[in-house]
């Protein structure tokens, strides 16, 4: 019931007008298209989560054989209807239906997926990718992207707490700190997607979680955790956390060395802070009051991202912190 509701949400356009005008993602993965072209050039395909059909239709365009695009929201429908209506229904096989259950009578050579949700693993599609991998991919295929880090830093954010919570102190002149305790569960109870600036940002951020594509099973998705140590680069309000992450479009031989190079080569998508906006923006996971810093403080705990047992698409979030020797649990 879950995934229908899930898949449902997915048939309305609107959501597919906001990716697809996202042109930091959009184009991004049409570069890394023609950047594989070789690999892709008279190969077979497959697209998870086609939407509209968008990457499949870019793919066809760049030489596959074939393309399976894959989608179990009735957003495929439409898609048949675009790639009829382009031409490339000898080439683009829409097939609507879950990953899990639809059917390819054939080994494929290329994975290509849109399948990052806030935070990178909200919705769970990763999952999915997997699946595909394990079912049609032949050894030495290529997975786009290959690989992805999920990041997260301490952060400041004055202007955004005192919105939401210090103008109740005084409103047109009545004193209405009563609502702060309300007002602060509303606003920061649950982590909340907004876009915010490298200048919000205390230190360097730590890598959360890095996803290789191409050994990633499902198991490990269940749940991940992080210790972390920061140590504050100015004196500021702490306010929470923000997470992020970026997407690398990389071949399999990457997968071998565990030091990968980060050449200009490598195609990548990032939806960090001091990065132009995309529809990802940053995750931001807000104290209902902030912690005074002072320069060279340390920020330590861990946080655990864990599929919701009652739906694994939503993500239960746990972290710790301590600083200045007091403790907190979120």
């Amino acid at each position: 019931d879950f995934d229908m509701a899930y898949f449902q949400s997915y048939s309305h356009v609107g959501i597919h007008e906001e990716m697809i005008k996202d042109r930091i993602r959009t184009e991004t993965y049409r570069a890394a298209i023609t950047q594989y072209q070789s690999s892709i050039a008279g190969k077979v395909v497959v697209d998870v989560g086609c939407g509209t059909g968008i990457l499949s239709i870019f793919c066809a365009l760049a030489g596959a054989k074939r393309v399976y695009a894959v989608d179990a929201s009735e957003i495929a429908i439409q898609a048949n209807e675009v790639v009829k209506a382009n031409n490339l229904s000898d080439k683009v096989i829409v097939l609507h239906g879950r990953v899990e259950d639809v059917e390819i009578e054939e080994e494929v050579d290329v994975i290509i997926s849109e399948w990052m949700g806030y935070m990178l693993l909200y919705e769970s599609m990763l999952g999915s990718v997997v699946v595909a991998r394990d079912r049609w991919l032949k050894p030495g295929g290529l997975i786009l992207p290959s690989h992805a880090s999920l990041y997260m830093a301490p952060i400041t954010h004055t202007e955004r707490y005192s919105e939401s919570i210090d103008f109740w102190r005084n409103v047109y002149g009545i004193d209405m700190s009563a609502m702060l305790p309300l007002a602060k569960q509303c606003a920061f109870e649950e982590p909340s997607v907004e876009t915010i600036t490298g200048e919000n940002v205390l230190t360097w951020p730590i890598v959360v979680k890095h996803v290789d594509c191409y050994t990633i099973t499902t198991q490990e998705l269940e749940s991940v955790t992080a210790r972390y140590k920061f140590t504050s680069m100015m004196r500021a309000p702490l306010h929470g956390f923000a997470f992020w992450f970026d997407v690398e479009f990389s071949g399999p031989i990457h997968s071998q060395s565990k030091k990968r190079v980060k050449s200009d080569e490598v195609l990548i998508l990032s939806t960090a802070p001091e990065e132009p906006p995309t529809h990802w923006q940053q995750t931001l996971l807000y104290f209902y009051d902030p912690i005074e810093v002072n320069q060279d403080q340390v920020i330590e705990g861990s946080v655990t991202l864990s599929q919701s047992k009652e739906n694994a698409r939503f993500l239960n979030i746990h972290l710790e912190y301590a600083s200045a020797g007091r403790s907190f649990v979120k």
